[in-house]
Formats: structure tokens, C-alpha cells, sequence
């Protein structure tokens, strides 16, 4: 999740991948009956350029390679339509869960987050918690969510008075993915620690993956020892995450995954634009030098290794 902070336009295709390779996390615009956004997850644009149409992401990404995506609806008003995207797009699939940011709103918590920003409350917020993973837990059920999340700790952006309700809410969402026996995506900002320990306590489902992992060598090591998936976004390729690229190659290649977490997250050398899966190619070439392996190899493994967590669809 994130706010409007760009008005630089979508980046030039950086070229197709020698092999087909899938999005495991991105953020496809939902639209409600009259064609308007029902959220805010399209970054602001210069005058004159459109937001693109998830037809035209779609597209897009084929033609770099990215045969297909997973899309992830976070917040209430995203759930169903997220879902509906999936069995309108046969290469969409879709993923359902209560983002961490949103729980403590959903408890009625109002407090100023640790980056100063005021929580941003919206109708849907007076559902309450438990109303809210209700939903996901419904929608999950349906054969075109092949995920659970993003769920998980964001301690960047939550307060000391909302902790413990991201905590439940994680608690909620790892025991329905064991229940349906589907994955889960964890959303991990500032809260390592605290996150495996959840995990660990509560026993983590059999495909667990941290979606844009942000973690040291240290994390990397716990997430080999338990078989947990890490899932590498634009970061990866930023000049200064030097420890990111240390903990990738830390991890078993089999427990590695590529994303764009689109519309956030570009990749280098477009940094500051909007993102979508057709810019995912130079991600995945920072991905192939960091392994030492070969561009077209890396593309196969990738495949491989979304097909072990999600399928195929």
C-alpha cells in the first residue's frame, strides 16, 4: 500500500526476458460499475497520461516475458474486485488479505504512525476487524485465489497502540491459509523479529513467502533453515541496498521469487516512476547477476519456483 508521490510517466519497456517468467505480487487497478477507481493504488501522472487499463498490463507484460501475475487486494474495498479481475484475466490470478496498516483502523486505533503521518480513515474502516477478515476468509475460498495476504507486522507505519491488532489480525490470516491449505504472503516492514516469532509460535504454513523481502543476511539464513520463500521487488536493484542483494544471495535458489509489488517499487534506472509487470525484466536480470547464473536459467527457476508455491493457472 502507499500514497500518490509521482507525477513521472510509465517507463519504457526495458525488453523481453529470453524465457517466461510470473509476477507474484503486484497491485492490478480495481474499478467499480461506472469505470472509476474504488482506491487510490494508481500513482499520479503527468497531464495527458492515462493510468493503464489492466488489459493493457496484461499485455504489456507478455510482451516483456511476464506471462503471468498475481494480483492482491489488501483493503475491503479491493477484496471482491481483486477476485473478479482473476476470472476476467486468464493470466491473472488473485490473492486476498487484510494489509497490516489496515487493521489497527479497522479496531478504531487513530494514532499518528512512527512516520508521522496521520492514519488515513475511510468508510470501510467501520467494519470491524473481525467483520473485515471475515470477508477475505469467504473470498479466499475461490479457486481463482490461489493466496492468502499480504498479511503481516508493518511496525514502520503502526504505533504502539496498533501492534497488537496487526498481531491478531496475522494470527488470523496464518491459521486460514493452513486451513485452506493455500500459501501465505507476509508483509514485513520493520518487524523481523516479531514476524518469525509469530510464525514460530503459531507454526507457519507449508508455503510461507515474505513478499518484497527487505531482510538482512540474518533473515535470509532463518527463511533457509524453515523453507520459507523470499520474493525480490524493485529494491533489489536500488544502489545503496547493498546487505538486500547480500541476503539474496545468502538464500537456497529454489526459495527465491521475483515481483513488482506494481504500481510501487520501480526498478532502476526508473526509480520514482509508476511501476507495472512489464518493467519487471530489470529485476529479474539484477536477480540472474546476483546467482551467477544465466538470464534464461534464472527465468526457468523463477517459473519453477512460483509454480511449487501457487500452481499454475
Amino acid at each position: 500500500m502507499g500514497a500518490k508521490r509521482t507525477h513521472r510517466g510509465w517507463p519504457e519497456p526495458p525488453g523481453a526476458l529470453p524465457a517466461p517468467v510470473v509476477d507474484n505480487h503486484a497491485h492490478l487497478p480495481i474499478l467499480d460499475g461506472d469505470g472509476t477507481p474504488v482506491d487510490e493504488l494508481d500513482v499520479a501522472l503527468p497531464p495527458g497520461e492515462a493510468p493503464l487499463t489492466t488489459q493493457e498490463q496484461v499485455a504489456r507484460a507478455a510482451e516483456a516475458g511476464v506471462a503471468r501475475i498475481l494480483t492482491v487486494g489488501c483493503d475491503v474495498p479491493a477484496l471482491a474486485g481483486t477476485v473478479a479481475l482473476a476470472h476476467a484475466h486468464p493470466q491473472v490470478a488473485a490473492a486476498v488479505g487484510i494489509h497490516p496498516n489496515e487493521a489497527p483502523l479497522h479496531a478504531g486505533v487513530r494514532e499518528v504512525a512512527p512516520d508521522g503521518l496521520d492514519p488515513a480513515v475511510r468508510p470501510h474502516h467501520r467494519l470491524s476487524l473481525d467483520e473485515a477478515i471475515g470477508r477475505v476468509a469467504e473470498l479466499a475460498r475461490d479457486p481463482r485465489v490461489v493466496a492468502v495476504g499480504e498479511s503481516g507486522l508493518d511496525f514502520f507505519r503502526t504505533g504502539e497502540q496498533g501492534r497488537a491488532h496487526q498481531v491478531r489480525a496475522f494470527r488470523e490470516h496464518l491459521a486460514l491459509a493452513k486451513e485452506l491449505g493455500k500459501p501465505l504472503q507476509i508483509h514485513d516492514r520493520d518487524a523481523h523479529a516479531e514476524v518469525v516469532a509469530t510464525l514460530l509460535a503459531d507454526g507457519a504454513p507449508e508455503r510461507t513467502v515474505f513478499h518484497c523481502f527487505s531482510g538482512d543476511v540474518e533473515l535470509a539464513r532463518t527463511c533457509a533453515e524453515h523453507g520459507w520463500y523470499a520474493s525480490f521487488a524493485g529494491p533489489v536493484t536500488f544502489r545503496a541496498n547493498d546487505a538486500l542483494r547480500a541476503a539474496l544471495r545468502e538464500l537456497p535458489p529454489e526459495l527465491v521469487l521475483v515481483e513488482t509489488d506494481a504500481p510501487y517499487l520501480t526498478p532502476m534506472p526508473f526509480r520514482g516512476h509508476p511501476n507495472a509487470s512489464y518493467v519487471m525484466p530489470l529485476t529479474v536480470r539484477t536477480i540472474a547477476e546476483q546467482l551467477g547464473r544465466d538470464l534464461e536459467d534464472t527465468c526457468r527457476l523463477l517459473t519453477a519456483n512460483t509454480d511449487a508455491v501457487y500452481g499454475t493457472w
